[in-house]
């Protein structure tokens, strides 16, 4: 597999974000917009060129008595702002300098004087845009404000520094794991969202439900038009009889064909009726039950129970088990009441299968995905990364190369555990066999004991879900995570359960019922193949990255306990 980052985007050529296809008489020109990170790359050697500039205005000052203005501003495409230089009879300047208006200017692009700390400065000539801030009530202000208080304006953090950052180095992330898998030979799947298993087997999932909505319609329309009676029904059924007496007797009448067609027709219509009537009779307010009192879940649209899905790994072996390489990158989610800084009720995954995998197979790939990660941002997200070591932590870039160029240690469970109680340091949480190993166990291992990355394979098979493939041993699963500084656990996997009698004692083991999983006891059923397979928390992998400490901050709308804003 290809260990090093491809060739950065195509970037340069999409600097000038224009419409080359001819306008449209009856509509406005197209905006021919040059991005502040294609300038602030070239440098003085623009210098004189004009160009079109829209952006956020970060800061704003007036000087020269009132004659212009400096505002320095930001599109998003890089951490640098560009100095932009307007002068009073261009525009009012007070409209300008707030913090966070939107300007869309045009300008020639001038070096500025030599002591100026910028390479090069917009003169603005013509002001074509302006979306205006009313300064006192704009919740961002110029000085320093807290991740923390930020997540109350989730709608606006994206134009901070730090979430602008971290938005760029999620982007690079996610092309680098698409040319990654593509450069490979993967191919990527859409998995479902709504699903009727659980892969985890934990229960802590999200329902998806109609009934709730559809019992509302029903009280609702129940109130405007209560439930037909017995006696309705009856009447109904009553009406039928009639009109089918008076087809029996037109045709013993020998009546035209005329009569008794439109005859048919009327008796066709009260049975309909009569349809209508039975069906409104049967409702009912409230949630439909069974008569054991649980409810009634074929009533529901899926005419089953349903669930956002906690992983697209059981789909995705569908696919890995006909087209041999595949993966999957969406989102997930877990109804956990969990309020740490390291989880997340929706949060998402890249997990890839592999065909003709051993769990060998699968260790060696995840290392080098991993590294091609930290190579990728090294090389395409320089100034982001910079800008986290300054800011967040001093150690990102350290991190990463280290990860980038140093083999990782592969240790069984059963070694890490022995190493672990026989440290001389006090951990929360006791150490021995058979345990899941928390952060501090995990974080310890690789920033302490061996100071790189570590593969920890062989599990036992009490902590491990039930499509892990049984050890010769009966004891453990050929499961494997990969363990980084920083956060610990950033992959997990395993070998997948090929053989079809082990497997369904394994569900049956973890208490879960056989009917969901039939689909997947086929795949060893017809075909079965040895595979493997993994799954990358890629919020995780941004916490690794970047420095930061709390997962709420790397993804764009987090979604907690309490917390579903937008």
């Amino acid at each position: 597999m290809a260990d090093d980052a491809a060739s950065a985007p195509p970037t340069a050529q999409l600097a000038a974000a224009s419409i080359s296809s001819p306008p449209s008489s009856d509509l406005e020109p197209p905006t021919s917009r040059t991005r502040i990170r294609a300038i602030l790359d070239a440098g003085d050697a623009m210098a004189g060129e004009r160009v079109v500039v829209g952006g956020w205005v970060k800061t704003g000052r007036q000087q020269g008595k009132g004659e212009f203005a400096f505002l320095e501003v930001n599109d998003g495409s890089c951490q640098g702002n560009l100095q932009v230089m307007v002068e009073k009879d261009v525009h009012p300047l007070a409209q300008l300098t707030h913090t966070g208006t939107s300007v869309l200017v045009e300008g020639v692009l001038k070096k500025p004087p030599a002591e100026a700390k910028q390479r090069i400065e917009l003169k603005v000539e013509r002001v074509i845009e302006l979306g205006e801030v009313d300064a006192a009530a704009y919740p961002l202000p110029k000085t320093k404000i807290t991740l923390e208080t930020l997540r109350d304006f989730v709608h606006l953090r994206a134009r901070t520094n730090t979430i602008g950052a971290v938005a760029r180095i999620r982007h690079q992330l996610a092309y680098a794991t698409h040319s990654f898998f593509d450069e490979n030979g993967f191919l990527y799947i859409h998995t479902p969202i709504i699903t009727t298993s659980d892969c985890e087997g934990a229960g802590e999932m999200f329902q998806v439900t109609a009934l709730f909505s559809q019992a509302e319609k029903v009280e609702k329309e129940l109130k405007e038009n209560p439930a037909p009676s017995e006696a309705d029904v009856e009447a109904a059924k009553l009406v039928v009889k009639e009109k089918g007496d008076a087809v029996a007797q037109l045709k013993a009448a020998k009546a035209s064909k005329q009569e008794i067609t439109a005859a048919v027709s009327v008796l066709t219509k009260a049975k309909e009726n009569v349809l209508r009537v039975e069906e409104r009779s049967k409702l009912k307010p409230g949630l439909p039950l069974k008569d054991d009192g649980k409810i009634a879940f074929e009533n529901d649209f899926f005419k089953r129970q349903a669930f956002l899905t906690v992983s697209g790994q059981l789909q995705v072996e569908t696919y890995a088990c006909a087209l041999s390489n595949v993966y999957t990158f969406g989102p997930t989610f877990r109804a956990e009441n969990s309020h740490t800084s390291r989880h997340l009720a929706e949060f998402w995954m890249v997990e890839p299968e592999i065909a003709f995998a051993n769990l060998q197979d699968d260790m060696n790939c995840a290392e080098r995905y991993v590294q091609y990660l930290c190579k990728w941002l090294l090389k395409h997200c320089r100034e982001d990364m910079e800008f986290m070591v300054k800011h967040v932590d001093k150690t990102a870039i350290e991190r990463l190369e280290l990860v980038s160029s140093t083999p990782f240690e592969h240790i069984s469970y059963t070694k890490a555990v022995e190493i672990l109680e026989g440290v001389d340091k006090k951990f929360e949480n006791k150490v021995e066999w058979g345990i899941d190993l928390a952060s501090e166990h995990e974080r310890y291992l690789t920033e302490v004991i061996f100071k790189k990355p570590v593969i920890v394979y062989n599990y036992p098979k009490g902590i491990k879900a039930f499509y892990m493939r049984l050890n010769d041993d009966q004891k453990t699963v050929a499961a494997m995570d990969v363990l980084v500084p920083k956060v610990g656990e950033l992959i997990g996997g395993s070998q997948r359960e090929e053989r079809l009698d082990i497997l369904k004692q394994r569900i049956l083991d973890a208490d879960l019922p056989l009917e969901p999983y039939e689909w997947y006891l086929d795949l060893r059923r017809f075909g079965s193949v040895k595979h493997s397979g993994f799954g990358l928390g890629f919020e995780r992998m941004i916490l690794f990255a970047t420095g930061l400490e709390n997962i709420r901050d790397v993804i764009p709308f987090p979604r907690y306990p309490g917390r579903a804003d937008l």
